[in-house]
């Protein structure tokens, strides 16, 4: 079944053509491929969504949505990911050091809203077939897991699908990683601390919309007729 693309959806094509645009300029003017990862890096961002978009509509647990649901998972972190290609951003002779940084602070929000947008549909596909309080506690694992698949992608270069491609390397590593959790104190710090600040951007944005909601319903009854 197709769904149609929402409001919310061509708000997300808008940033995403703007910070596009914004790199063509840049290319175009300085006729260097700087910044240039952000359209392979934002394709891989979009993914988690498809899956997410598609696991929003599924009706009952079968074959189908395990797939979803595992495929959503491992392209998960791809989505805020870009938040660490903040790392790249330097001023640069040529370039006014406002545009860049608008260029980089766009394609990062980017990433940062489909990861949003995906968690919620996903959270919210999961209330339906699990308590709301077991929901809570598989997102969190989400985040964790989405942390620490950062820093093997950002550090240690890993891909989402070196799961499929290098198995044996990747769970050696991940082993060695949870047996010796003090002689790799760096990785748990960076996923714990980028896990707990994206959990608190989640949850943030989630009490937002709930007070938005909250209020247009109270609006709603004091202007209704009795």
């Amino acid at each position: 079944m197709k769904t149609k693309i929402n409001s919310l959806e061509k708000m997300i094509l808008v940033s995403i053509g703007f910070t596009m645009s914004l790199l063509f300029i840049r290319i175009l003017f300085t006729r260097e491929l700087t910044y240039g990862f952000f359209p392979w890096n934002t394709i891989l961002a979009v993914i988690p969504l498809l899956f997410s978009r598609k696991l929003s509509i599924r009706k009952e647990w079968d074959r189908h949505t395990i797939i979803l649901l595992f495929g959503w998972l491992l392209f998960f972190p791809n989505a805020p990911y870009i938040i660490t290609d903040l790392f790249h951003f330097s001023q640069e002779e040529g370039v006014p050091f406002w545009f860049d940084l608008i260029l980089v602070v766009s394609g990062t929000w980017n990433g940062m809203l489909l990861g949003l947008i995906s968690l919620m549909q996903v959270e919210q596909f999961l209330q339906k077939k699990l308590s709301r309080n077991m929901a809570s506690f598989i997102i969190m694992i989400c985040i964790l897991l989405c942390g620490y698949g950062i820093y093997l992608g950002r550090y240690l270069r890993y891909n989402s699908w070196d799961i499929l491609t290098k198995p044996y390397d990747l769970i050696s590593v991940m082993t060695d990683h949870i047996l010796s959790p003090f002689e790799n104190t760096r990785i748990w710090a960076f996923t714990l601390g980028f896990s707990l600040m994206f959990g608190i951007i989640y949850f943030t944005v989630k009490q937002l919309i709930v007070l938005i909601l909250s209020e247009t319903h109270q609006n709603i009854k004091e202007i209704s007729p009795d």
